[in-house]
């Protein structure tokens, strides 16, 4: 029979393989998402599923919805369908595919008011962007852990690119995407 105190500094010291291992695929490049990914992807991170209906879903065993506002929903599908990112600053550049957006989950069409909340969210100069990806984070960080939450939410440096973080091997669109002019989809 093992003692404690030796299993216990066994453990110590994976521990301290697995923090240099990580430390040289940092070195080499490879990403904290990557990496976290490939720590027990199934556990900790869900596949996210976008089903034929436009419902966000996590495969986490139930299936669980990740339940949005129209609006807000639309939002993060545009993130979602731009891995590289939007900064936010040109976020007027996408207000046809947000629409689009909006429309498939709201096929009942546009009133004026949802027009206008279309153009709050896609003028950087008003706060509305910020508020709806903070609905998101708190969305996601309702149904996951924190640290793993944030990898589903909408996230960048002030002035930088924002984007989702989450490896897009864990994605699975299961709709019809709108095609943005500027960025033609195969």
């Amino acid at each position: 029979m093992v003692s404690k105190e030796l299993e216990q500094f066994r453990c110590s010291i994976l521990l301290d393989e697995v923090k240099e291992k990580i430390r040289r695929l940092k070195a080499y490049g490879v990403d904290e998402t990557e990496i976290m990914a490939a720590m027990n992807e199934e556990e900790l991170f869900p596949q996210l599923i976008v089903t034929e209906d436009y419902k966000v879903v996590l495969d986490d065993g139930a299936n669980t919805e990740v339940k949005m506002e129209p609006l807000v929903k639309a939002v993060y599908l545009l993130f979602l369908s731009h891995p590289e990112g939007i900064v936010l600053k040109c976020l007027s550049d996408y207000r046809e595919e947000l629409t689009q957006f909006y429309l498939l989950l709201r096929p009942a069409g546009l009133t004026d008011r949802v027009l206008q909340s279309i153009e709050d969210v896609s003028n950087p100069m008003l706060n509305s962007i910020n508020e709806k990806c903070a609905r998101i984070r708190r969305s996601f960080s309702e149904l996951l852990p924190k640290s793993v939450a944030r990898y589903y939410s909408i996230s960048g440096k002030r002035g930088e690119v924002k984007k989702i973080d989450l490896v897009r091997a864990n994605v699975i669109w299961k709709c019809k995407l709108p095609v943005h002019k500027a960025c033609e989809r195969e």
